[in-house]
């Protein structure tokens, strides 16, 4: 397995000396936003990561080899690529064995970052369940669910089926904290009408449940729920109208499965003239700081 492994410089030398490591997806930066924004924001938030004294390992698939970490110019590279493909974990075997490359979702990422042994996770949103009546659950919940690592988000993805998305979870009894909320944000908005079970307002508070968690050995993940800020906030009543229309343009268009979130991504975007691509720049700096505060504390503790 190790040879399939490749770790950047930085990460090696974090590990060697026993240092607080946050993993981050890279699917944001080839399928959720253009270039040069996908770029500039991943710069930005891994030195936000190291500001807090803590290593960001980018997780990525370069040329058949599962990265832990990418270089500066390896990063640069990736963010220019227009033919990368998007792989969850069932999608790894098929891209290593062809040595192709691809970002990887918050499945394939948290599968990656438990091989190589990290324990916190920072992401914009997760996936979930999609709307309508297809059946249509992101492997990325069945991943949160079987894999011990606490995933920091801003929610799931607004243009999922919030409650169901949440009853999903209960099932797989993955514990779901807010941090200085109790209701579930929804990426875009800060709020929604959707009580969450737990909710802490301070880090030690969470880094006391995340460490009693896996000390009574659940072999869950936990998923810490980080609304976005106030100057980025969308409200749902505003953005809802926006996810309807794309949906249906999805509709019109025949566009399902892996590419239908990235088309819905962008589409939303468009009718919001930038404003949730703003958002979501706002949001995943947002959940990187906290990731990165997190993975301080909990390391240090």
């Amino acid at each position: 397995m190790l040879q399939f492994f490749d770790y950047s410089p930085e990460v090696k030398f974090a590990m060697e000396q026993k240092k607080p490591i946050l993993a981050l997806e890279s699917t944001i930066i080839s399928h959720g936003m253009p270039y040069p924004e996908n770029y500039e924001t991943a710069q930005v938030v891994e030195q936000i990561v190291r500001e807090q004294n803590v290593t960001p390992a980018t997780i990525a698939v370069l040329d058949g080899k599962i990265k832990i970490g990418l270089t500066a110019q390896e990063l640069q590279l990736f963010s220019c690529n227009n033919e990368l493909y998007k792989a969850s974990r069932r999608d790894l075997s098929f891209i290593i064995a062809n040595e192709y490359s691809a970002g990887t979702t918050v499945a394939a990422t948290l599968f990656c970052a438990a091989k190589a042994g990290i324990k916190l996770f920072a992401t914009g949103g997760i996936g979930g369940v999609h709307r309508g009546d297809a059946q249509d659950i992101s492997a990325d919940l069945i991943e949160i669910a079987r894999t011990p690592i606490a995933t920091i988000c801003a929610g799931a993805k607004a243009i999922l089926d919030l409650p169901r998305t949440l009853e999903f979870l209960e099932t797989m009894s993955v514990p779901i904290i807010g941090y200085r909320t109790q209701v579930l944000p929804a990426f875009y908005s800060d709020s929604t009408p959707y009580q969450l079970p737990t909710s802490v307002n301070d880090i030690p508070s969470l880094v006391k449940i995340l460490k009693t968690h896996w000390c009574i050995d659940a072999v869950t993940g936990v998923l810490i729920a980080n609304p976005i800020p106030a100057e980025f906030n969308i409200p749902s009543n505003e953005i809802e109208p926006i996810i309807i229309n794309a949906l249906h343009q999805a509709e019109r268009n025949n566009i399902t499965g892996k590419a239908l979130t990235p088309f819905l991504l962008a589409e939303v975007s468009k009718l919001t003239e930038g404003k949730s691509l703003h958002a979501n720049i706002g949001l995943i700096k947002n959940n990187a700081l906290l990731g990165a505060q997190v993975a301080h504390a909990y390391f240090y503790s």
